[in-house]
């Protein structure tokens, strides 16, 4: 590692231009990279909606709908809108009545089935537009942005297509925002803990390399979801900066040691390297434990951010060395006084009343592990989006004109008969919360030509051996009443066709509770056993894993508890990815306050003088970068009008916090308590790490 660190410290000026040339082909992988917007589409493949789901696109190109709700619009308005509307580009189809009969004719005369689809309340009716690509791609946004702009008054545009166009506008509107107040935060929480001016900007620029890396090489992936795309830059800022302020401390300790800068830094890049090495594994693991979900955006998260940590080491070590040096006149010559301090009677207290702060601690955790368990989570995924979004508006409508709160697919193979299909029908119709059903079958009645009807209407009702039969629902999406009519409709479905499948946002969304909870399970275990191993491996013991663990889980379960007292409903992803983040991210903190532990009873010092000085020699470091992390990430639940992303970045700022004070009053208050335990269980542990690597060196 050594030479390594000289040829760092000798090829600065290279490593840098060609650190600045890397930016080039990372911008281009970063903009050729497409974002996925639509959840839904991370289900795993084998369950019945995803099959129903991939022939509604395949065979009926339904998969990308959007559905306009039209009051009082005089027909021959409405169908000039139609025709606009089917001239742009990405639409196969506005389907409205004159495509099926003359619009002239009384709607009495028209059958029930037909007259409760098309026409609803308020003098309104409903265009279907049918798009060419899937509701997330770029060519159905771009035709729903279109569309939006050819609607005449008294015109709302609802559906899956529509909501994610809105999505896809807001998150570029705000992703800027979420990336000058991160900065701008981190930025103010680094020239209060740092002496000088330039280093905060250093840190800044330095940051700038691993992230534009991180958004270039997620070319590779094919596609990144929204969310992933809107937390990166705030997590790999917070969760990084650590490597940052442990090589500029480092540095600045060999400083006064070392006759000359460079010599100082080569020491301080070979000791960085060892002392992050455990704490980015520990961060890289926990990410990478998201892997283990059936729902695959957690793979999609945590390969981004264990990429993204990973790349923060290397550039750490590598570019920001180079840059620490060739500005280092500037950063010694403008300094200024710190405001965090270190916590030097804080420490005195922790070490002098260990055993009162332990017992109040767990006495305290009791209540906040309990309640984590009776959070409220909501899957609702357009309950996230704010209601004034066209497509909420939408959607809203349809459910208020035509009782169209959620609609399901129905796909039964076509060599059912009409009779069959027709008493399916009927039967969907007296299931609890069902307002409409409609199919080819149940329209037409049994024995009539279907070689009659337009190809356009055939294509709708009935494609690639299936036929589809449309259920609307007068219940939301993600709840119990809707989840218990889906059971009752699938039961009925089975009855008459084995293979019968049901899809729909509604049939997803109760997949998607489904998987997730079994994800919950996994993530947690796995991220755990992962964390578990490597602190082991660091210290070669049994007992320090566990206690720095159970330390970061308790945080864990005060900040999941918190909600439960407060009322407030968490969104399902936050409550499966928050563990595991703060995890990852936090457990960096009790790993150096252990590491320093370590060090004062391998020389000697008591348990009580050891759990001191850690506490007191720690407490600048965590504090900046705990500070630092909870800043970059609660200046976007502030300003975000996304509550999917307002509250996972509101649980991760606050966790930071959590995770900070736990470590900083509760853990060296256990390690004194535990010391015995520890030093029975650990290999080495009293036997200096200057000892140990001299045994080594000699071996």
């Amino acid at each position: 590692m050594k030479k390594i660190a000289q040829g760092i410290v000798r090829l600065r000026k290279l490593i840098l231009t060609v650190a600045f040339l890397l930016l080039i082909p990372s911008a281009i992988g970063a903009i050729a990279t497409r974002i996925n917007y639509d959840i839904l589409t991370y289900l795993p493949q084998d369950l019945d909606s995803m099959i129903g789901e991939v022939a509604l696109e395949d065979d009926f190109h339904l998969a990308s709908t959007g559905m306009i709700t039209v009051e009082g619009l005089p027909t021959n308005e409405l169908i000039a809108m139609k025709k606009d509307i089917e001239a742009v580009p990405g639409v196969t189809q506005t389907f409205w009545l004159s495509d099926v009969i003359d619009p002239s004719i009384p709607t009495e005369m028209l059958p029930a089935d037909v007259q409760q689809f098309m026409f609803g309340k308020n003098d309104s009716t409903m265009l279907i537009v049918r798009f060419d690509a899937p509701s997330a791609s770029d060519e159905t946004m771009e035709a729903v942005a279109q569309i939006e702009k050819l609607l005449r008054k008294d015109c709302f545009f609802g559906g899956m297509s529509v909501i994610l166009q809105d999505t896809k506008a807001l998150v570029n509107q705000e992703m800027p925002m979420y990336i000058l107040i991160a900065v701008g935060a981190s930025l103010l929480v680094l020239f209060l803990s740092l002496e000088s001016t330039i280093t905060p900007l250093l840190f800044m620029l330095g940051l700038l390399f691993p992230i534009a890396y991180n958004f270039g090489t997620n070319i590779f992936l094919g596609q990144i979801s929204y969310i992933t795309e809107a937390l990166a830059t705030v997590l790999q800022l917070g969760v990084t900066m650590d490597f940052s302020i442990f090589l500029l401390h480092r540095y600045q300790e060999e400083k006064e040691l070392r006759s000359s800068n460079e010599e100082a830094m080569t020491s301080a890049i070979c000791k960085t390297m060892t002392s992050i090495s455990a704490s980015s594994l520990t961060t890289i693991a926990g990410f990478l434990a998201l892997c283990a979900m059936r729902l695959t955006l957690g793979r999609d998260i945590g390969l981004v951010m264990a990429k993204g940590v990973a790349l923060g080491v290397i550039c750490t070590v590598v570019i920001l060395p180079s840059l620490i040096l060739t500005f280092d006149k500037w950063v010694e010559k403008y300094k200024h006084r710190t405001v965090i301090p270190k916590l030097k009677k804080l420490s005195y207290f922790v070490s002098n009343h260990s055993v009162p702060i332990v017992v109040v601690f767990i006495l305290l955790l009791i209540p906040f592990a309990i309640a984590q368990n009776k959070t409220e989570v909501y899957y609702t995924l357009f309950d996230s989006l704010p209601q004034d979004l066209t497509g909420i508006v939408g959607t809203n409508k349809l459910g208020e004109d035509f009782g169209m709160t959620t609609s399901h697919f129905i796909l039964v193979h076509d060599d059912l008969t009409a009779t069959e299909v027709s008493d399916l029908c009927d039967e969907l119709k007296d299931v609890d919360g069902i307002t409409q059903v409609v199919s080819l079958d149940s329209i037409t009645g049994p024995g009539f030509q279907t070689e009659l009807l337009p190809d356009s209407i055939m294509e709708i009702l009935q494609s690639g051996g299936y036929k589809l039969i449309l259920a609307n629902s007068s219940y939301k999406t993600g709840t119990d009443a809707i989840n218990n009519q889906l059971d009752e409709m699938i039961g009925l479905i089975k009855n008459v066709d084995p293979e019968g499948v049901i899809t729909g946002e509604g049939a997803m969304t109760k997949d998607l509770i489904e998987v997730a909870d079994v994800d919950f399970k996994n993530v947690n275990v796995w991220s755990i056993m992962a964390v578990l191993v490597i602190i082991a491996v660091s210290f070669k013991s049994i007992s320090i894993p566990a206690l720095l663990v159970a330390s970061i889980e308790a945080a864990i379960a005060i900040n999941m508890g918190i909600p439960y007292f407060t009322g407030t409903q968490l969104p399902f992803i936050a409550s499966i990815v928050i563990g595991t983040i703060q995890l990852g991210a936090t457990v960096d903190y009790s790993i150096l306050m252990t590491t320093r532990y370590h060090e004062e009873r391998a020389f000697g010092r008591t348990p009580k003088e050891a759990a001191q000085q850690s506490l007191e020699h720690c407490s600048q470091s965590i504090l900046t970068s705990g500070l630092t992390f909870f800043a970059a990430t609660v200046g976007v639940a502030a300003i975000s009008k996304m509550e999917l992303l307002k509250s996972i970045c509101l649980l991760i700022s606050r966790g930071a916090l959590i995770s900070m004070v736990v470590i900083l009053v509760v853990l060296p208050a256990a390690l004194m308590l535990c010391d015995w335990i520890i030093r029975h269980t650990t290999l080495k542990w009293m036997i200096p790490e200057s000892a140990n690597a001299k045994k080594s060196e000699k071996e």
